[in-house]
């Protein structure tokens, strides 16, 4: 990547960074030091089932889907991360050990990366990082739980209504199979839901 991208991709970092908690220049410069920009094209795969997860992923632009594929051959995709999100296998990740997740591209995607032993350091050098990132994985907890309750007690119609105030950016570039298999329903019944809101309005 030419180093004016690198340089943007990193700007696009430490905004996210500095509303959560601002950076001063020591920590700006660490976070041009650790985190690796790397472009992946549709369908690569980031991490694959089987694989160890080795990188906390930030998307800059693009979009990632995390899945797994059940032994009936089923997808069931667990999250969509867009510009501005964070996705890895958090267990693979922290415990060194074979994800049974994929995170694949669905457009060409440009991520900034950080390993876990670079992770490490950067808490050590500024105990600011431990702070942000304790908010990224509590943020991310709660997304989860609350994508769980809603698996587990909602409609269908529910869950689309809560897809689309979610990834309202989403609709027109996701194939409808995905944003079936996201919450949990034939692509023909997505069909019909969309048709039923269309008819309502």
């Amino acid at each position: 990547m030419e180093q004016e991208s690198e340089h943007i991709y990193a700007e696009t970092l430490i905004s996210y960074f500095n509303h959560i908690i601002p950076l001063n220049k020591e920590e700006i410069n660490l976070v041009n030091d650790y985190f690796k920009p790397r472009l992946y094209r549709k369908r690569q795969y980031i991490l694959q089932e089987g694989d160890v997860c080795k990188q906390f992923n930030f998307v800059v632009k693009g979009c990632l889907r995390t899945y797994r594929i059940d032994k009936n051959g089923n997808m069931h995709i667990l999250q969509f991360a867009t510009e501005n999100w964070w996705t890895m296998d958090i267990a693979s990740f922290h415990e060194k050990k074979p994800s049974g997740l994929n995170i694949e591209a669905v457009e060409d995607t440009v991520v900034l990366q950080i390993n876990y032993q670079d992770l490490i350091q950067l808490y050590r050098k500024a105990g600011k990082f431990d702070r942000i990132f304790r908010v990224l994985i509590e943020n991310a907890y709660v997304t989860l739980q609350n994508r769980l309750l809603e698996n587990i007690s909602s409609t269908a119609e529910e869950r689309y209504t809560t897809f689309l105030e979610v990834y309202p950016h989403l609709l027109n570039r996701l194939p409808q199979i995905q944003i079936a298999s996201f919450i949990g329903v034939t692509p023909e019944f997505l069909s019909r839901l969309r048709n039923k809101r269309i008819k309502n309005k």
